[in-house]
């Protein structure tokens, strides 16, 4: 398979360059100019998908058998602090693409639109677990430019025959994580203060929420198995199925640390409104493609705090 990764440059991207060339996959993968992809056997171009002449020409050039639509702006905090940029890349960014592979003649070139469990929001007394025919009621602005992806993606694949797999991701993290998502931003501090960088206390905003988290390498499993066995319009949970308290994973990146840890609430970190609980349902993608996730979380809380051990 060619693959094309868009947004290759991010966290999830260079686990799916390693996972897809494990698989013996051909590689082309973009960033932005000031971005940088260490991953070698790869080809790598820069590409800003708001330039859409620059996406048809790429398109055209690579004619990939299959496209992981990974180039976001993903933050949910940072949503609330830029909700222009967050539109336009995500939903304006996402027309280019699909606007671009028709120029290009790519109609039937497999495309996953990497959405997110966000998208559901504001859940029903017990819908949980979500399925993918929950109504969907955004709660914030990443969740809301998301959830516009995916409908514009099931418009196209029904209007022009497009081959589109639409993806909600919940929570993934793990080794390599940027700070601005909360399980680095733990995990992160812990190691700062096992080095004696800060005083020994975690800063933390709202620790009443459940969120479903999946280790980053199971969830670029799920994305090779649906780019091979996914079906063309369905849109797929992708997620650990399993809803964890954040203040639990606090406590066990504390018991994990080599350090008397306190904590501490910074009103800053707190956001305009939070969603009390997002659980996945994922019998739809184990059916389908027979993914699910395999590695516990204690195991991958572990390798994220060795990771910023040694980066720091």
């Amino acid at each position: 398979m060619k693959a094309l990764i868009l947004g290759g440059a991010g966290f999830v991207g260079h686990y799916l360059i390693n996972k897809l060339r494990s698989s013996g996959h051909e590689i082309y993968a973009t960033c932005l100019p000031n971005e940088q992809i260490a991953e070698k056997d790869c080809e790598i171009l820069n590409l800003d998908i708001l330039d859409k002449s620059a996406v048809t020409d790429t398109l055209t050039q690579i004619k990939p058998d299959c496209i992981f639509h990974l180039a976001a702006q993903s933050s949910v905090s940072y949503s609330w602090k830029n909700p222009q940029l967050t539109v336009d890349v995500n939903v304006k960014g996402t027309l280019n693409v699909l606007d671009a592979m028709r120029e290009a003649g790519l109609e039937k070139t497999r495309i996953l639109l990497i959405g997110s469990g966000e998208e559901y929001g504001y859940i029903r007394e017990g819908a949980c677990p979500i399925n993918e025919n929950e109504p969907l009621h955004p709660g914030n602005i990443y969740a809301a430019t998301k959830a516009c992806q995916s409908m514009i993606g099931s418009i196209y694949a029904k209007a022009y025959g497009m081959d589109i797999v639409m993806v909600r991701a919940f929570n993934h993290i793990g080794p390599a994580q940027i700070t601005q998502f909360v399980v680095a931003d733990f995990c992160n501090q812990a190691a700062q203060i096992e080095k004696g960088m800060k005083e020994a206390e975690i800063r933390v905003g709202n620790l009443a929420v459940k969120r479903d988290f999946t280790d980053v390498r199971d969830i670029v499993r799920a994305y090779e198995l649906l780019a091979q066995k996914g079906v063309s319009g369905k849109i797929y949970n992708v997620g650990s199925g399993n809803a964890v308290l954040i203040e639990d994973i606090l406590k066990l990146i504390i018991s994990k640390s080599k350090a008397e840890i306190s904590v501490v609430v910074d009103k800053a970190r707190l956001r305009p409104a939070d969603i009390p609980v997002i659980e996945a349902d994922i019998s739809l993608i184990k059916a389908d493609t027979g993914w699910e996730p395999s590695i516990p979380l204690e195991k991958t809380i572990e390798d994220t705090l060795d990771y910023w051990r040694n980066e720091i």
